[in-house]
């Protein structure tokens, strides 16, 4: 049986690891997209609504 400290550990770890994903899906998913496409846009159109 693991001990109160073990499971405080793997408790913020989890916690950590949500915070992270969270937060990096979306910005993942444009890279991946970005980097993937044939005719590669330049980052000033990927970012600026006007271009």
């Amino acid at each position: 049986m693991p001990s109160e400290e073990t499971k405080e550990r793997i408790t913020k770890v989890i916690d950590l690891g949500r915070t992270v994903l969270h937060y990096s899906w979306i910005p993942l998913i444009i890279y991946v997209g970005y980097t993937r496409s044939t005719p590669q846009p330049t980052l000033i159109k990927l970012i600026s609504p006007l271009a």
